[in-house]
């Protein structure tokens, strides 16, 4: 698929920052394996110390409308520059009481990055007329598997957590200077005053929720996918990471054709087909006797999870009026990210109580539950 070369330079800044927050977690679940082994847990305990990211990540949220305000056009490069710093810091903290700060900084930097550019890309496509959510999160995907493949090589060369996690952060960081934009302004973010916030209802949870549990399944398999292959199914470091590596692979090569298709499908029908794929996916890497299954599982996987959330988005843009575009698609992000950053602390209490395996399984069970909500969102269009 093509597209004009207009569009993507009015979309480049978003686009920038969702490659850049990608980079970050890919390169983050692929050295996953090296900071339990620096930190000497388990993975109940690797889950639990990862609670803090959500809490962090919706506090900051929360101030994302006074950061729009404060910053103006440099706001989105402000919280990206900030989020792919903060990434140095898991490597730096080689004891675990510590570990759950360094994770919150993370936290922060990505929930509110999330925000402003989610926002920006919706106030994009209402300019364009076009859907570019699938694009934008293709990006993340691209650079999540990007950061996933280069952690391995470092990997294989023996490099310490705080060397490999300050290169993701210069790394990262060089993508974030992509986010800075003439006119990026993000207006919309502020509570109206008066009635204005009623007039939401229940399309940006409904939304929300639908995002919410796609990003649990779909992230926690790519944080998990690494440790699954090298513990469970006895593969290589290199084999571990690219576990991560092709889920976002599949899934930016999936929300490329979903671009495609979103014009083509109407929204409910691309919704469905991808639970199943994606609930077949899960189930495949659940039950897998070796790495190969378990990557053909995850390719599965990724290309049904991936149409999900950029199709509830759009939909939560396209579903309310102009004006609440923006709050509309904040609420939406705030109630999705929660999955985002609790999955993998989820998946990761119950890997230690029944095995990753079942955890994978669980993963399935959050897809199929997103099957049976995303008539109620289209119903609502």
């Amino acid at each position: 698929m093509s597209l004009p070369q207009s569009t993507l330079r009015a979309a480049r800044a978003p686009i920038a920052a969702f490659a850049a927050m990608g980079l970050c977690w890919g390169s983050f679940a692929a050295e996953l394996p090296d900071l339990k082994g620096m930190l000497a847990i388990d993975e109940s305990r690797l889950g639990l110390v990862l609670f803090g990211t959500p809490m962090a990540a919706v506090l900051a949220m929360l101030g994302a409308a006074w950061i729009a305000r404060r910053f103006g056009r440099r706001a989105l490069a402000v919280t990206t520059l900030g989020m792919c710093a903060a990434f140095a810091l898991p490597g730096l903290v080689p004891v675990w009481y510590l570990f759950p700060l360094a994770m919150m900084a993370c936290g922060a930097g990505t929930g509110v990055t999330d925000v402003l550019m989610n926002a920006r890309t919706a106030a994009i496509e209402a300019q364009l007329s076009r859907s570019l959510m699938n694009l934008a999160h293709a990006a993340y995907s691209f650079g999540y598997a990007g950061g996933a493949l280069m952690v391995g090589v470092l990997r294989t060369q023996g490099l310490p957590p705080p060397v490999v996690m300050l290169a993701v952060a210069l790394a990262s960081g060089a993508l974030a200077l992509l986010t800075l934009e003439p006119d990026g302004r993000i207006e919309g973010l502020d509570r109206p005053r008066g009635r204005g916030a009623a007039r939401l209802g229940l399309v940006p949870m409904v939304g929300g929720l639908m995002v919410l549990l796609a990003f649990m399944a779909e992230n926690a398999a790519e944080n998990w996918s690494a440790l699954h292959i090298e513990q469970t199914l006895h593969g290589s470091p290199a084999a571990g990471s690219a576990g991560p590596a092709t889920i976002a692979l599949t899934m930016g090569l999936a929300r490329l054709a979903g671009q495609r298709l979103a014009a083509r499908i109407p929204p409910l029908h691309l919704i469905l087909g991808g639970g199943v794929l994606g609930t077949l996916g899960a189930l495949v890497v659940a039950l897998a006797p070796g790495p190969v299954v378990a990557y053909l599982g995850l390719i599965l996987l990724g290309a049904g999870t991936s149409v999900i959330s950029p199709t509830a988005f759009t939909l939560v843009g396209q579903n309310v009026p102009a004006g609440l575009r923006a709050r509309a698609v904040a609420r939406a992000t705030m109630v999705g990210y929660f999955g985002y950053f609790i999955g993998p602390p989820v998946l990761g209490v119950i890997a230690g109580s029944y095995g990753l395996r079942f955890a994978f399984v669980f993963a399935a069970m959050l897809v199929a539950l997103n099957m049976a909500l995303s008539p109620a969102l289209a119903r609502r269009g």
